[in-house]
């Protein structure tokens, strides 16, 4: 993802609901109790996440790419690699769009506008953004912080749009003082246990 990435303009969804706060089995399996073997921590603007060790990250000036499973290309908005996404201030600040500039609020989905975009799932088709969330709230990350968490409905649809082949949610965890966006389109089980249990320095 480029810094011509920017956030989808529409109208936000009106429905405040609970967001997912539960830690599923798999991230009690590798965080609770665990040998010191079998995690690692990854700190990003002083907010440490500990990760199960079998995870890769892999940094490119503000974006991270944390790799849970297989990965042709770990990049943001590659197609076939299995991950999630965290971002720094210089991927959603002052974007440039058009004219002008435009600034991540988590008001509207972020996602790319610079070339087309494949579904995480198929590159043979494309990503079609939802424009209304499904669901918001406030989730801990870790003791103090607070995200603003949006679900959002997408769509991977055919060249033309005229099928639809696969639905799935973007679910982005919004920090706007620590100056953080975490994305994650796979629904990786571990990650709100993992975004629960964060320290800070």
């Amino acid at each position: 993802m480029t810094k011509r990435s920017v956030a989808v303009a529409a109208l936000a969804g009106l429905a405040v609901l609970a967001a997912p706060t539960a830690a599923s089995a798999e991230a009690l399996t590798a965080l609770s109790g665990s040998s010191a073997s079998g995690t690692k921590t990854f700190a990003f603007r002083g907010m440490n996440l500990r990760i199960p060790a079998s995870w890769k990250v892999h940094r490119k000036g503000d974006e991270v790419v944390v790799t849970t499973g297989a990965c042709k290309r770990p990049e943001a908005f590659a197609a076939n690699c299995r991950s999630f996404w965290v971002l720094g201030p210089k991927e959603f600040t002052d974007v440039p769009v058009g004219g002008g500039s435009f600034t991540y609020t988590g008001k509207y989905q972020w996602y790319p506008f610079s070339a087309p975009v494949p579904c995480p799932f198929d590159p043979k088709t494309g990503w079609n953004p939802g424009d209304k969330a499904g669901s918001r709230g406030l989730f801990p990350i870790g003791k103090g912080h607070k995200a603003k968490y949006a679900a959002w409905p997408n769509a991977c649809v055919t060249n033309n749009g005229a099928h639809r082949t696969k639905s799935f949610t973007t679910r982005e965890w919004f920090l706007p003082s620590s100056k953080i966006l975490i994305i994650d389109v796979w629904n990786t089980p571990a990650l709100p246990g993992v975004l629960k249990g964060a320290t800070w320095s």
